[in-house]
């Protein structure tokens, strides 16, 4: 067996020429949470999926799993090196304090390679080697010149587990307690499986749309997601040849990143506004089609009416009307608008904007027309636009921050999947900034 100190690194090829071994860790004095996570070459946390610990014990391609400990040891995970996709460039064993108390309180701790029942090394610590940190990193295996290796670490981390985030690459909320952060990762994790028993058609959708969440440090972010559509009758061959209901499904899966309930709150507009049920796991693969059945294409087009409604159902005390005050909640309100065509309430929309440029409400403004470019900060400004309207709003004055983006498309399936949520993040992150220092979100 092999004593391996601070910053050793041991070649693994030799020892476990078939990748599979296991890695235990025993710790005494303190209640400690053990977890892997895997990273890629950039040292992100790749997916979601790839962060082992009790509450999800397995990765999709089964090369780490977590076990119960033996022989003394706190925890254990089974490793089948072989099995990690290209992607997973490393491994990172990491113990956090569970309850109160800092590191320095550790009697004595370690961890160790085992494989065939044999131990092959172990990196020992104790509370000495840490003073007030909330957080360890203990050991790492990484990919060099085609083979793994293992190296010992021992870095601690003041933050606790926000700290390992940040190091990892990654940018989190303000923390919660460690009994809610739990919470929310397991529902993430039953959200995803119900995702791949009811909606498998979403899977590949959800998981574009957390890369691009990723790309803007929001892969940890919660909001609401409200999907708004114009039941105008120029919208018929949307509707009919199935392009609404497929970009409905697009942005519902964009609502299981942001939210773990599996479902998006709706809205629809013509001359009149209708406030259908969710669109939910259950329920997306004929919704559009039994929505439009219960409300048929109507004359006329109001955004203004639409916005109204919407602004009463998640700020009932302004009842939609005005509001000149910041009004603060602990989740914003991700609003996806989509239209074909200009509105018959032109003043009124410009108020509700205006009005709602006080509370935690972003609008996602998307026109629909034949031929059209899209046009957005994102992409390049085109000299001319089948929807000035929209881009007035965009640009609009009088309100406390900018709450709006637009683009148009000539077809709702105009961009790939990674394009559109690409698209749909190109102001949304700036805004979340300017909300908060406005006193928006809590």
């Amino acid at each position: 067996m092999e004593t391996l100190t601070k910053g050793q690194r041991l070649p693994l090829a030799h020892l476990v020429p078939d990748g599979v071994l296991e890695l235990g860790v025993a710790a005494q004095g303190l209640a400690l949470d053990v977890a892997c996570f895997g990273l890629d070459a950039a040292g992100k946390l790749a997916d979601e999926r790839y962060m082992t610990f009790f509450n999800q014990p397995r990765t999709p391609c089964g090369g780490v799993e977590a076990r119960p400990g033996g022989s003394g040891d706190l925890a254990a995970f089974a490793l089948q090196l072989g099995r990690l996709p290209s992607g997973i460039d490393r491994l990172v064993v990491t113990a956090s304090i569970d309850g109160g108390g800092v590191m320095s309180q550790l009697q004595a701790g370690h961890v160790r390679l085992q494989a065939g029942g044999r131990e092959l090394a172990r990196f020992a610590f104790a509370g000495s080697d840490f003073a007030q940190e909330k957080a360890v990193m203990l050991l790492e295996l990484y990919r060099k010149d085609g083979g793994w290796r293992c190296m010992a670490v021992g870095q601690g981390f003041n933050g606790g587990l926000d700290a390992l985030v940040r190091h990892f690459g990654g940018e989190v909320e303000p923390a919660a307690p460690a009994a809610a952060a739990s919470a929310v990762m397991q529902a993430k994790i039953n959200l995803e499986k119900r995702v791949e028993r009811e909606a498998p058609q979403l899977v590949s959708l959800v998981k574009q749309a957390g890369v691009s969440l990723q790309k803007v440090g929001l892969s940890d972010h919660r909001a609401k997601v409200c999907l708004c559509l114009d039941i105008s009758g120029s919208m018929g061959r949307l509707y009919k040849e199935g392009l609404v209901q497929r970009f409905a499904e697009r942005i519902l899966a964009l609502g299981c990143k942001f939210d773990d309930d599996g479902e998006i709150d709706v809205f629809l507009f013509g001359k009149n506004v209708h406030h259908p049920a969710p669109m939910a796991l259950s329920n997306c693969n004929t919704y559009v089609g039994q929505a439009i059945q219960r409300h048929p294409l109507e004359g006329d087009t109001r955004y203004g009416a639409a916005m109204q409604a919407i602004r009463a159902f998640y700020f009932p005390d302004a009842r939609g009307g005005e509001r000149t005050r910041p009004v603060a909640a602990e989740l914003p309100v991700y609003v996806m608008f989509v239209t074909d065509g200009g509105t018959s309430d032109q003043a009124t929309t410009e108020k509700q904007l205006r009005w709602a440029s006080n509370e935690p409400i972003f609008w996602q403004f998307m026109g629909i027309g034949k031929g059209r470019k899209s046009k957005s900060k994102f992409l390049a400004a085109f000299a001319d636009s089948d929807f000035p309207f929209l881009e007035k709003l965009d640009e609009l004055g009088g309100r406390l921050v900018d709450n709006a983006n637009y683009f148009s498309v000539g077809s709702p399936d105009e961009h790939s999947d990674a394009e559109l949520y690409d698209l749909l993040m190109t102001e949304y992150p700036g805004w979340l900034k300017l909300a908060r220092g406005h006193g928006l979100l809590k």
